[in-house]
């Protein structure tokens, strides 16, 4: 029981971290020497499905798989549970980020839920700055607590 209580414990530990990792990296990394990739995404208009945006997803996979591998490699030892965790991560990112706020897929559209409609109004406010510069609300699943108050002025 001990090992399953200590391995959840550092799969939530590194989903945990993936959040400052992601907000670090977008402010720091797309925002900054990487820009080039992440502009199509302050776009209004789409280029089509896919945006130089995306490479970021490999670009964020590659620990967690390389996690996953020795961790196998090692007989599913902490490796695995923190390229778990970080894979948890990138599922979560694609269910809110892509399916959620920008309707990739045309599902989840209605959700009635104070906490999910202040992540969209956030990424809503950070995509009003279409340059890479004056930017806020890096992160995904963190949303600074006026949107929280925002949502509960607004029910």
């Amino acid at each position: 029981m001990e090992t399953i209580a200590l391995n959840f414990f550092i799969v939530l530990a590194a989903f945990l971290a993936m959040e400052g990792v992601a907000w670090f990296t977008h402010k720091y990394i797309m925002h900054g020497l990487l820009w080039t990739l992440h502009k199509d995404h302050h776009k209004k208009e789409s280029s089509g499905f896919f945006e130089h945006n995306d490479f970021f997803f490999l670009i964020f996979a590659i620990p967690g798989i390389i996690s996953l591998y020795f961790g196998v490699e090692a007989g599913y030892n902490y490796l695995f549970w923190i390229g778990f965790g970080i894979t948890l991560y990138g599922t979560a990112y694609f269910f809110v980020h892509d399916i959620f706020i920008h309707q990739r897929f045309k599902v989840l559209r209605k959700i009635d839920n104070s906490y999910f409609k202040a992540i969209r109004r956030a990424h809503k406010m950070h995509h009003k700055h279409i340059n890479k510069e004056d930017g806020e609300c890096f992160g995904m699943l963190w949303v600074p607590m006026k949107y929280f108050q925002e949502q509960r002025k607004r029910a």
